[in-house]
This record gives structure tokens, sequence and C-alpha cells, in this order.
């Protein structure tokens, strides 16, 4: 099971990064499972929120809060803290949106820039596409498609291409 825990603030899309992820992971065919689901304190824009996606090739069961992650992902750096680390399995990776920090286990991406370049208030969609880049578990094409299914289609488009472009970007 590839779990990811998605780290942002009220009003900036985890929770919908988080369901999109696990749609277009579901939407591949019947062999894949996900879950996605968030975990808020009290329900306030700018208050820190954590959201969860668990992908398997089973039926996902367990919708306990993940402890350890192969992806952590951030979409404001200020919710960095090297106690993160602490909570990756051997392998795992965090991405965060912003400052650079020197650490293999770190991947760091001027997602704000994008954002400004395509006049989106938020970077959630951008982080998708830097972790389809990253991880494989999920193409492009699959996060267009669940765009088109959950999002509102007067902000598909833009969302669309956040994906492509960063993923471009960190393939380059």
């Amino acid at each position: 099971m590839t779990e990811i825990i998605w780290l942002g603030r009220g009003g900036q899309g985890a929770f919908t990064a988080a369901k999109l992820l696990g749609a277009a992971y579901a939407d591949k065919g019947s062999e894949y499972h996900a879950l996605a689901f968030p975990s808020f304190g009290p329900e306030r824009r700018g208050a820190p929120v954590r959201a969860f996606t668990k992908l398997s090739s089973k039926p996902v069961l367990d919708r306990s809060e993940t402890e350890k992650a192969d992806y952590i992902i951030i979409l404001d750096d200020t919710l960095y803290s090297d106690s993160l680390k602490k909570l990756l399995k051997n392998n795992g990776k965090i991405i965060i949106n912003g400052r650079k920090i020197a650490d293999e286990k770190i991947i760091s991406f001027d997602c704000d820039s994008i954002a400004r370049e395509l006049r989106l208030p938020t970077v959630n969609t951008i982080l998708l596409g830097i972790f389809s880049a990253v991880s494989g578990a999920v193409s492009v094409e699959d996060i267009e498609r669940s765009i088109d299914g959950y999002m509102p289609e007067k902000i598909r488009d833009k969302n669309k291409q956040a994906v492509r472009k960063s993923a471009e970007e960190v393939l380059k």
C-alpha cells in the first residue's frame, strides 16, 4: 500500500488534492483501490489541515490516519519541520512547496510561481503533477480525468495545465 499524508491550511485544497489522487488511481481499473479522507481540527480558513490518501491493489479497509507514509506532500512550507521525517517509511519522500531544503528525502519546488503564472489561488494540483512525476503511481492523464470528473468546468483547464506544467518541470 502506498500512503500519502497531505499537509496544508484550510482553504488550500489539501483534501481536494487527496480526493483527486484517490479518484485518479481508482479509475485506472478494477484492481486499483484508493481511500482519501481529511483530518480537521477547528474548521476555519488558515488552520492546519491533514488529509490522507491510501492507494492499494486490494480494497482499502483501514480508515485510520497514516502513521508511516511513502510521501508527505506539504502545500505550505510553514508547516514543515524536521520531525516530519519520522513519519516517513524507509524510502519515503517529502514533497514541499517552497523553500529549498538540502536533504535527499526532500523534493522542494516553487509551486507558487506556477500558480501565479496560471492565476490559480492554490498549489494543490501543481503538487499533484509533481507527485505524478516523482512516484509514477498515477499519470498526468489519470489526474486530468479525475479533474474532469470532480472539479467545476470553469476551473478544469487551468488545473490540468498546472498538473502538466509541474510534471514537465520535475522531469526536466
